[in-house]
């Protein structure tokens, strides 16, 4: 995790935040479930409803901009501000024209790669090694699932040269300090013939942007007299 000061949920109600009684909508790829409601945990963040839409999308990522448009479209009706937890997603800007349609804003980034290593560290690291198969810790405990079993590597392993052939390492972007999904990710570098690297970026980019939106998407900063930069005990 990032080192920020966690913001209290109670204390930011005392204090006037979500006075209009409408909560904050979030609309969430699926395999961000687990850091968000962690964040969420840990901030005692109120009055949010998030709704979880399958990770698999990711398969096909074409139908990603009308699932988060249905979603919008639903917590619109009972939500004052709307949050979209996804980067393009290989949408290329489709994703973005739904979000402008509905006044929402998304996680900066292309993907989930860039905003937990943060984009500008991310873009470096794909310009060093552009050969560079990631994973994060859903996709390191989802490997067989989402990954070795639908490239059909578990039936025809003479697949793997085809399929990665062009890449030279395999960079675990860890959410948690977890040594079952070091081993997980370990394994997964190696039976994929890449080389192994880690970069514990914690929460990164998602923790700092729901936090801050959580605050600044539903509250009159000079009304309440908070800077922006204030972290709430």
């Amino acid at each position: 995790m990032n080192d920020c000061t966690a913001i209290n949920g109670n204390d930011l109600t005392a204090k006037g935040f979500f006075a209009n009684n409408k909560p904050l909508g979030i609309v969430a790829c699926g395999a961000l479930a687990r850091e968000i409601e962690e964040i969420v945990k840990i901030n005692r963040l109120q009055n949010i409803e998030v709704r979880y839409l399958p990770a698999k999308l990711h398969n096909t990522p074409q139908k990603i901009p009308q699932e988060v448009e249905n979603a919008l479209e639903n917590l619109a009706k009972k939500c004052g501000q709307l949050f979209v937890a996804y980067g393009d997603c290989g949408t290329v800007g489709k994703l973005d024209a739904v979000i402008e349609k509905f006044g929402a804003t998304r996680l900066d980034g292309s993907h989930c790669y860039a905003f937990y290593a943060g984009v500008e560290s991310f873009e470096k690291l794909h310009d060093d090694e552009p050969g560079t198969f990631y994973l994060t810790d859903y996709l390191a405990r989802q490997f067989d699932n989402l990954v070795y079993r639908p490239l059909g590597l578990d039936r025809h392993p003479q697949l793997l040269s085809e399929y990665f052939g062009n890449y030279t390492r395999l960079l675990y972007l860890s959410q948690s300090n977890d040594e079952k999904l070091d081993a997980k990710a370990r394994d997964a570098a190696k039976r994929l013939n890449l080389r192994f690297e880690k970069i514990h970026t914690g929460f990164g980019e998602l923790r700092t942007t729901i936090e801050e939106f959580a605050i600044l998407a539903k509250t009159d900063l000079a009304q309440t007299g908070l800077a922006k930069e204030e972290k709430i005990k």
